[in-house]
């Protein structure tokens, strides 16, 4: 019994130390973007001095600005290609059905490095300037693959009965999928535009291999002020990041884990 006390406490220590390792730098980073003192070394008090300047920067703001086009625009687009490829997948079976399950996977396993450079080359031999749109093409291909692995995940638990039972009723197909359907797997794809789009906002690696003049994405722009060392503003505009990523994908994993419900009316 004592020795089952050890373990499971050694276990709780060596458990703590891996999340303060994880989790300390993240800590530190906002705890000193709060940091009166221009050195990051050195605390000298609270302040939301660092804070209020970023509303002044317009670097910051010209950046936040494209990763915010960027990050609706390919979601956008993202959420009705993957929902309509994950409705396929679903509910279909069709030659070479492998092979595009294959293909939607593709891009959430291949390295980032490997992928950016390939969207490069692809751009370069079709002759098209780096732009912002080229860097929304990119987002768009690589966002339609969680939005239909999301929402396909969603269609694992649906109940076809209750479709079935619509059309029984005198429903039509088209009012049966906006009133049955798509009420019933719209967790599934409010929470894979949420994870698409905060995945988008996120994204360095791709972006810099796709971003051209007057490109420059947020996480583009975090990096190049690094370039010249950690500042208050770089700590806070991460923090920023750092809420909201985690506002938007608490949200989308309460979305993904409600039970399905459907519409009563379907006439």
């Amino acid at each position: 019994m004592k020795k089952r006390h050890g373990g499971s406490r050694a276990l709780a220590a060596y458990s703590a130390l891996v999340y303060v390792f994880l989790y300390a730098p993240i800590a530190i980073l906002v705890l000193f973007s709060f940091n009166r003192a221009r050195q990051t070394a050195v605390w000298e008090g609270w302040t939301l001095d660092w804070y209020r300047s970023l509303a002044g920067d317009d670097l910051i703001l010209g950046s936040l600005k494209n990763s915010l086009i960027v990050g609706v625009v390919s979601t956008a687009i993202a959420v009705v290609v993957g929902t309509l490829v994950a409705l396929a997948l679903g509910r279909h079976r069709f030659r070479g059905e492998g092979a595009t399950r294959g293909l939607l996977y593709l891009p959430v396993i291949i390295p980032e490095v490997v992928f950016g450079a390939a969207l490069v080359t692809f751009f370069g031999a079709l002759a098209m300037r780096l732009s912002l749109l080229t860097v929304i093409i990119a987002h768009v291909v690589f966002c339609v693959s969680y939005v239909a692995i999301v929402v396909r995940a969603r269609l694992a638990g649906f109940d076809r009965s209750l479709e079935e039972a619509a059309l029984d009723l005198g429903a039509r197909p088209l009012a049966t999928f906006w009133r049955v359907t798509l009420p019933l797997i719209a967790p599934g794809i409010v929470a894979g535009a949420l994870l698409s789009f905060t995945i988008s906002i996120d994204d360095y690696v791709i972006t810099s291999f796709v971003a051209g003049v007057g490109a420059t994405t947020l996480p583009l722009q975090i990096y190049s002020m690094l370039k010249v060392g950690v500042t208050p503003e770089v700590n806070a505009v991460s923090s920023l990041i750092l809420l909201f990523t985690i506002v938007m994908i608490t949200i989308a994993t309460r979305l993904q884990q409600q039970p399905p419900a459907a519409r009563e009316d379907v006439s």
